[in-house]
């Protein structure tokens, strides 16, 4: 057998509930490790033996028994507030039993660490933290995604083997491209969410998990979900694609991979792909924004904003106090952007079962300077990476990124959506795409990773 972190979620599992791999001594290796190898990557921000150790002794026989996993700085444990990354938020924060802490504790398995994540979640980059930037396994210079960057960075350094993330405006999906992993963003309201802050007030926001492929995100997934995630083999898929900037102003290395996944996901299912409109796009991802950041006004006010923590960062500042600007007939018409897009993807979903682009048009920037060079010219990251992420969010549909290539030895990511509910459907897409091209991408290791080896194109 193979050394018990290098081993799958499902495989830990398994091993564990075999009696071929101790728990305790599964935890101890994964502590060990994170000690070692995260320094480099600064990807797990904070962890509590002794907490961890209690949870595994009172751990009950689930699903994951005994896994060790990361949970973002997103979500609070009952002995740990969150943070966001942040020196402050203005939303009061407290420990206690979030959702998706309830559901890992119920399923058996232990939470080692808590992520590192983009200051207030506000980025696709995760280049700023108040724990300092994480950083991307296959290149610790260049950015990990955001903004559930240390979750991502963990499981693709094989720190552990699966994290929980949350996912307002892509932020699951990003990392996950970026760092050549798995990451599902849920159906609206199908994840746990209690203990959010923004639970019963956001309208985008979702946990979900990231691993190193579609097998372990369908198991760690069901534990969020609350319900078994059945696996399927898709035939006949019928695949949408978009003729415009989401798959056109992209890279060509991204474009040429995406195009290629795509038609092999074609040919293991035997489906077809045919072009698809989708005239609210543009306006979707401005929509997403608008109303993202009109639900965060929660605990605002001129002296707050006037006496903010002199260590959140310029760029933080500016945001907080942007969305105090923001008119109520913005967010009224962004809401109306969003009926709009609802109805053409009901109709479009009549006609295809999935709707197919790269997940960001990139690959990961340099941490120091989040640029990316496009056919339309240069760009921030984040202006280039919105456009393909926004509408999952401001519509409630499941998206997921899947690895599918590699450009200047980083990875790049297929983005497969679906209609609400059809969760499952997007991992039995992502497995045939794994057996299209013999799970190539799923399995190539980072140079952080132990025993890894440097990924070719």
């Amino acid at each position: 057998m193979s050394e018990p972190l290098d081993l799958s979620l499902r495989e830990q599992a398994a091993a564990i509930a075999g009696g071929e791999v101790d728990a305790g001594e599964l935890l101890q290796a994964c502590l060990a490790g994170i000690e070692e190898r995260n320094p480099a990557l600064n990807a797990v921000v904070e962890t509590f033996p002794e907490r961890s150790r209690e949870m595994l002794a009172a751990a009950p026989r689930g699903p994951l028994h005994g896994v060790p996993v990361v949970i973002k700085d997103e979500w609070p444990l009952p002995w740990r507030a969150q943070r966001f990354g942040a020196a402050e938020m203005l939303a009061q924060t407290a420990p206690g039993e979030s959702g998706p802490y309830r559901a890992l504790r119920d399923a058996g398995a232990v939470v080692v660490g808590v992520g590192n994540m983009h200051e207030l979640g506000a980025s696709s980059t995760g280049n700023i933290s108040v724990y300092g930037p994480a950083r991307n396994p296959w290149n610790a210079e260049r950015c990990p995604g955001g903004s559930s960057s240390g979750p991502a960075a963990a499981v693709a350094a094989r720190l552990v083997a699966g994290a929980v993330g949350a996912d307002g405006v892509g932020s699951i999906r990003y990392p996950a491209a970026y760092c050549g992993l798995t990451g599902l963003k849920p159906t609206f309201g199908r994840a746990a969410m209690a203990g959010h802050h923004m639970a019963g007030i956001s309208t985008t926001i979702v946990s979900g998990a990231l691993c190193a492929d579609a097998a372990d995100c369908r198991l760690l997934d069901s534990v969020l979900f609350g319900e078994e995630l059945r696996a399927g083999t898709p035939e006949g898929l019928r695949i949408g694609i978009v003729r415009s900037e989401v798959s056109e102003d992209v890279a060509p290395a991204v474009g040429g991979a995406c195009e290629g996944a795509i038609e092999e996901l074609r040919r293991e299912s035997g489906g077809t792909v045919r072009e698809i409109e989708l005239p609210e796009l543009a306006a979707a991802t401005l929509a997403t924004v608008l109303i993202a950041n009109s639900e965060s006004l929660g605990g605002v006010s001129v002296e707050r904003l006037n006496h903010l923590d002199p260590e959140l960062s310029p760029i933080g500042r500016g945001l907080l106090k942007y969305r105090v600007l923001l008119p109520a007939i913005a967010t009224i018409k962004a809401e109306q952007v969003r009926t709009l897009a609802r109805r053409t993807l009901a109709r479009v979903f009549e006609e295809v079962d999935v709707i197919a682009w790269p997940t960001v048009p990139a690959v990961a920037p340099p941490l120091e300077a989040p640029l990316v060079e496009l056919p339309s010219g240069a760009l921030t990251a984040d202006e280039a990476n919105v456009r393909g992420g926004a509408l999952a969010n401001l519509t409630g549909i499941p998206a997921i990124s899947v690895p599918v290539g590699s450009s200047e030895g980083l990875p790049i990511g297929l983005q497969l959506q679906a209609a609400w509910g059809q969760d499952e459907l997007l991992l039995d897409a992502a497995e045939a795409l794994e057996r299209a091209n013999g799970r190539r991408w799923v399995e190539a290791l980072p140079p952080a990773a132990r025993g890894a080896e440097t990924l070719e194109a």
